[in-house]
């Protein structure tokens, strides 16, 4: 049982259902305004189904019940015989440019790496921080990190990294889901509009309806006039 972050463009949100349903493997997801994303306890607690696959609803599942109530009834699945093939998700990159921060586009925030630090990060994951813990927020310390919004939610859950980065002096915007396909980092980069910005990201010039294409510009053209203020006071 997933949540469904929003459903969103091309409603990607739920897009693993059916891809599990090919699998052999029953599936469902809690409403992202029923649940906050990133959070099972809440899921259990509090989540209602907004969409199944067919081998969940043969065994009771459907739109509208508790998570907890599906759950149960998902216990009586026989587990797939086929054994998923290795993800193809994606990391790209975006811009490398002389003299400044790289950008990257990746399908996942799991594909963060140490030589993604000091960049500028374009990731098809969701904002919500996993299991509320601050440290989840982003596993290096990026010069920014844009994510899908995933309908923002309950409790603004599909937005809660962005304080978090905040508090690290990385610079965190989320694209609207309804625009970008959440989990495609070019999708992100290439589709995304801003929904949100925090502090550290207003500094740099980020703000809610630009484009993120414009969002990461912004951001390359402060860096690079700030780096050139301290080079010149070095001086």
């Amino acid at each position: 049982i997933f949540n469904d972050a929003g459903q969103g463009k091309d409603r990607a949100g739920i897009a693993g259902l059916n891809y599990l349903q090919e699998l052999g493997l029953a599936a469902a997801a809690v409403g992202h305004d029923s649940a906050r994303i990133g959070d099972a306890g809440d899921a259990w607690s509090r989540g209602r189904l907004s969409a199944v696959n067919d081998l969940a609803a043969a065994l009771g599942c459907a739109p509208g019940q508790a998570c907890a109530e599906a759950a149960r009834c998902l216990r009586a699945a026989a587990p797939p015989e086929s054994i998923p093939p290795k993800a193809a998700e994606a990391v790209t990159l975006l811009l490398d440019r002389p003299g400044e921060p790289r950008v990257w586009a990746l399908d996942s925030a799991s594909l963060v790496g140490p030589e993604h630090a000091g960049q500028v990060l374009l990731i098809g994951s969701h904002g919500g921080l996993p299991g509320s813990d601050p440290a989840a927020a982003l596993k290096v310390p990026a010069l920014a990190a844009v994510y899908n919004d995933a309908g923002i939610g309950r409790d603004e859950a599909g937005v809660s990294r962005l304080p978090a980065l905040d508090a690290r002096g990385i610079a965190g915007a989320t694209v609207a889901a309804a625009r970008a396909r959440i989990g495609e980092g070019h999708a992100t980069y290439a589709e995304g509009v801003i929904s949100r910005v925090n502090r550290t990201a207003a500094a740099l010039g980020g703000r809610a309806g630009m484009t993120a294409i414009e969002f990461v510009e912004a951001v390359l053209a402060c860096h690079k006039e700030r780096k050139k203020t301290r080079d010149g006071d070095g001086a």
